[in-house]
C-alpha cells in the first residue's frame, strides 16, 4: 500500500489537531522567564517567549486575556503561565496561547502595586510640595465611601461631635469589587463639578488586599491628585497603605482618624475663645484703669484749675524769652560792626592810594603796566608817573645807577 503524501499545510493542520486534542496540552502550566516581550499597542495583544536555561517556547496572549493582567510584564521577569499549546499552521511553529499570567514567587497584586507606585512617584505625584494644607474650619465636607459600612457611621458621628457646624455630604460609592474604582472616581468628579465642598474624605474600613484593591487604581490616583480641593485618604487600618494614600493631601490611618483630622474640636475652640475673652477683658480693664489715672492727673493740672494763671505764666515766659532775644540781637550786631571795622582798617592799610598819599609815586609804561625796575627803561621812552592826586607824563633822558 503506497504511503500517503501530505502537503505542508496538511501536516501542520494534523499536528494542530493532535495537540488540540491532548488534554495535557490544553491546560498546561509553565514556569519560565519572559524575553522578547512586545505589547502590541494597536491590538493590545502580548507577544513574547518563555525560556529557561535549556529551552525556549513562543507565547502569545490575546487582548481579552491580557487586559486582566494586574502587572506590567517585562523582560527578565519570572512568571507562571496557564494556557494551551498548539501549532500555528501557517508557520508550522508550536506556541503556547496564554490565558492567565502570574508572577512567579511574588503576588500579582503586590507586583502591580509596586509598579504603579514607582511610576506615579517618578511623575512627582507623591511630592510633599504639591500637597495642600487642610482648611482650618471646613463648612462643607464631602465623604466618598460605602453608605452601609461601619466606617461611614463612625465618621459622621465623630464629625458631628467635634464640629457640628460643618455640613456633611455623603456620596455612596462601591469600595470593592468590579466597578469600585469607577464609582469612586465618579464621586470625586461629583464634588469637583456639581457639589461645592471645602474638603473631601475618601476611604473605607479594613479588609484584605483584594478588598482594598480599588484604591490602588491608576485612574483613581490621578483623579485624586488633580483634585481642586484638599483630599484625605482613609483606607483600611493603620498598616494598610494604598496608592490613594500616597497621592492624597493627607493620609489618615483609619476613617475615624480622618474625621478627627478633618475638623477642629468645637469644645476646644470654645475653651480657646473663653480664654481669649478673659484675656481681652483683663487687658481692657488695665487699659481703662491706666486711662483713668492719666485723666485724673491731667484734671489736677494747673492749666485746668486756673487757666488765667497759666496764661499769665506763659506771658511772662514769652516776655523773658523776648528780652533774651533782643539782647542776643544787640550783641550780635555789635560784634558784626567791630569785625567790619577791623576788616576795613586792614583793607585801608593795603590800599595803594594811601601809600601814594604818604609821598610815594608809581610809574607805568604806555601799555599801563607798572614799571618796577629801572633796567626795564630806556632813553626816549614815555613814562607815566602816578601821584596821589594826579598823573605826570615824562620822557626818559637816561638811566643810571642809584647813588
Amino acid at each position: 500500500m503506497p504511503q500517503q503524501v501530505l502537503s505542508v499545510s496538511q501536516l501542520n493542520e494534523y499536528l494542530k489537531m493532535k495537540m488540540d486534542s491532548d488534554q495535557l496540552l490544553s491546560g498546561v502550566l509553565i514556569r519560565g522567564e519572559i524575553s522578547n516581550f512586545t505589547n502590541h499597542y494597536k491590538t493590545g495583544h502580548f507577544y513574547f517567549s518563555l525560556k529557561d536555561d535549556n529551552a525556549l517556547i513562543r507565547a502569545v496572549m490575546f487582548r481579552s486575556y491580557a487586559q486582566n493582567v494586574r502587572f506590567a510584564p517585562e523582560n527578565g521577569m519570572k512568571v507562571i503561565a496557564r494556557g494551551r499549546v498548539s501549532v500555528f499552521p501557517r508557520d508550522g511553529q508550536y506556541q503556547i496561547y496564554i490565558d492567565e499570567l502570574l508572577p512567579d514567587g511574588v503576588g500579582a497584586l503586590y507586583l502591580a502595586y509596586e509598579q504603579l507606585r514607582r511610576k506615579l512617584e517618578g511623575e512627582g505625584l507623591f511630592d510633599p510640595s504639591r500637597k495642600r494644607p487642610l482648611p482650618p474650619y471646613p463648612e462643607r465636607i464631602g465623604i466618598i465611601t460605602s453608605p452601609t459600612g461601619a466606617a461611614v457611621r463612625d465618621m459622621i458621628q465623630i464629625l458631628g461631635r467635634r464640629f457640628p457646624a460643618a455640613q456633611i455630604i455623603l456620596y455612596p460609592a462601591l469600595v470593592q469589587g468590579a466597578g469600585a474604582p469607577e464609582s469612586l472616581v465618579r464621586g470625586l468628579l461629583t464634588f469637583y463639578r456639581d457639589i461645592s465642598v471645602d474638603l473631601i474624605i475618601i476611604g473605607r474600613g479594613g479588609g484584605s488586599a483584594e478588598d482594598l484593591w480599588a484604591f490602588n487604581d491608576e485612574t483613581l490616583a490621578r483623579t485624586v491628585a488633580a483634585s481642586p480641593v484638599p483630599v484625605i485618604s482613609a483606607v483600611g487600618h493603620e498598616t494598610d497603605v494604598t496608592i490613594c494614600d500616597f497621592v492624597a493631601d493627607l493620609r489618615a490611618p483609619t476613617p475615624s482618624a480622618a474625621a478627627e483630622l478633618a475638623v477642629p474640636d468645637a469644645f476646644e475652640l470654645r475653651q480657646g475663645l473663653h480664654g481669649a475673652s478673659e484675656r481681652l477683658s483683663v487687658a481692657l480693664t488695665q487699659t481703662l484703669s491706666s486711662a483713668r489715672m492719666r485723666l485724673a492727673a491731667l484734671s489736677g493740672a494747673e492749666v485746668l484749675r486756673s487757666p488765667r494763671r497759666y496764661l499769665e505764666d506763659r506771658t511772662m515766659a514769652v516776655a523773658f524769652l523776648s528780652q533774651r532775644l533782643d539782647r542776643a540781637a544787640v550783641g550780635a550786631t555789635e560784634r558784626a560792626r567791630n569785625d567790619f571795622t577791623a576788616l576795613a582798617a586792614k583793607l585801608g592799610a593795603l590800599n595803594p592810594l594811601n601809600v601814594l598819599a604818604r609821598g610815594y609815586a608809581a610809574a607805568f609804561d604806555d601799555d599801563g603796566k607798572p614799571v618796577t625796575r629801572a633796567a626795564e627803561l630806556s632813553a626816549g621812552q614815555n613814562l607815566h608817573i602816578r601821584f596821589a592826586d594826579r598823573t605826570a607824563d615824562a620822557v626818559i633822558k637816561g638811566v643810571r645807577e642809584s647813588e
